[in-house]
């Protein structure tokens, strides 16, 4: 899945306008990641597989933070503009928002505390197969967990805009805060990219998971429920704390089903 994301991130080169760095980069991509791909499984060694099983994850923030080669000069500001209204009637037509803020700083803490934790649940959920000795199911969980987050990545160039946070900054920002909202705030004003939010990473990464450790790890239910409650938490604080319009988080959900369901017929074929 890595090899055919980078090939395509090369494919991308072509359309856009890079530094010769970034163009070279974008070329080298695949072909390194081929390597070794190639090197691991040929080797033998199990200190190789085990590299094999836990590369994808900074590989994939790689991934990320690559498609900010391919951000554009302007957003569709037109459709960002009915993803609000949508968004408005979300937090406040189903009061979403006052719930939210009913027990003081309790259920936004909670919210940006998952949002924040996100980055953690892809390894975790791969030492949990190490751990409930399940490592040969490894790329029962990698598979559709790499398919949908990848696609999301693969989709951002084409749908170019800005997160509700600062398109429409001062507009429907949480009353209030937190210091886990801070900590979002920080991570995100260096490590973030400018190309699109939507459909929106940190909801397929969330949804995909907890999809992919149901099948992977079936004799542990309470993994795959706790993950699917972290899921719908960092949807839920996408929309709340702006990050995401709700459009994007329905987007990517959509989409990490698709690729679990892929990854079945693929796995039953």
């Amino acid at each position: 899945m890595l090899v055919f994301f980078f090939l395509y991130t090369a494919v991308l080169a072509y359309r856009f306008e890079l530094t010769p760095a970034q163009r070279f980069a974008s070329y080298a991509a695949p072909v390194v990641v081929l390597a070794l791909g190639y090197a691991a499984a040929s080797s033998g060694r199990k200190a190789a597989e085990i590299a094999r099983d836990w590369a994808p994850a900074p590989l994939v923030l790689l991934a990320y933070w690559q498609m900010d080669w391919f951000a554009s000069s302007h957003t569709l500001r037109g459709l960002e503009s009915t993803w609000l209204q949508w968004d408005r009637v979300v937090l406040d037509g189903w009061s979403l928002r006052s719930l939210i803020e009913s027990q003081g700083r309790l259920i936004p803490s909670v919210l940006e505390l998952a949002y924040s934790l996100l980055y953690s649940i892809p390894p975790l959920s791969i030492a949990a197969l190490y751990i409930y000795r399940r490592r040969h199911r490894v790329d029962e969980f990698l598979f559709p967990y790499l398919l949908s987050t990848l696609l999301v990545y693969a989709l951002l160039p084409f749908f170019p805009s800005a997160s509700p946070r600062l398109e429409f900054a001062h507009l429907d920002l949480p009353a209030v805060d937190t210091v886990f909202r801070r900590f979002n705030l920080w991570v995100l004003s260096w490590g973030d990219i400018q190309t699109g939010v939507f459909p929106s990473g940190h909801v397929a990464t969330a949804f995909s998971c907890a999809l992919s450790m149901r099948y992977a790890l079936p004799e542990k239910p309470w993994v795959g429920r706790l993950l699917m409650v972290m899921a719908v938490l960092i949807t839920i604080a996408t929309v709340y704390g702006r990050y995401h319009y709700a459009v994007d988080g329905a987007a990517s959900i959509l989409l990490s089903f698709i690729a679990i369901g892929i990854s079945r017929r693929i796995s039953r074929g």
